[in-house]
């Protein structure tokens, strides 16, 4: 009988590419048959975010962080040559013209292949993010949840 191999992923960044490296590597190991975990904070939580306003009594530091933040994965910017947003659109068309999958279209298979997302509590409390504004299918946790999960990894990375 072999163990089963667990790989975490901590998402810290906001950026679209990076972000998109995180569900790469999420998914590989997926397919590997390991038990992933991906534990989104900060700005990461913004790939978890649901691209249509959600109407949400809020404070106004609140509102503030959610009209600065962007909404779900395909908003993202890039963490290089962003261009005044022409950099994604660019990428874009490169991930297009290869056939690889766009960032949302990873989510959505992560997801098919049972990959833990997990949305930081203690994040979403601090930038007034709520459940109803993330996608459906995950989880919520603070860090001794994600802490859980590392402790056994056979790979654990910081993105």
């Amino acid at each position: 009988m072999t163990e089963t191999k667990k790989t975490t992923i901590v998402l810290f960044s906001g950026d679209y590419d990076k972000a998109m490296a995180a569900y790469i590597i999420a998914n590989g190991a997926a397919a590997y048959d390991h038990e992933v975990t991906i534990f989104h904070t900060f700005w990461g939580l913004n790939a978890l975010r649901k691209d249509e306003p959600i109407q949400l009594k809020k404070s106004l530091p609140e509102k503030m962080f959610a009209k600065m933040m962007p909404r779900g994965a395909d908003k993202m910017g890039l963490s290089k040559m962003n261009f005044a947003g022409f950099g994604p659109k660019m990428i874009k068309d490169v991930i297009k013209k290869h056939n690889a999958l766009p960032l949302p279209q990873l989510i959505e298979m992560a997801q098919e292949q049972d990959v833990k997302l997990v949305a930081c509590t203690m994040t979403m409390d601090l930038l007034g993010l709520q459940e109803q504004e993330l996608l459906e299918n995950i989880e919520y946790a603070g860090v001794a949840a994600y802490l859980a999960d590392a402790e056994d990894g056979n790979v654990n990375l910081f993105i």
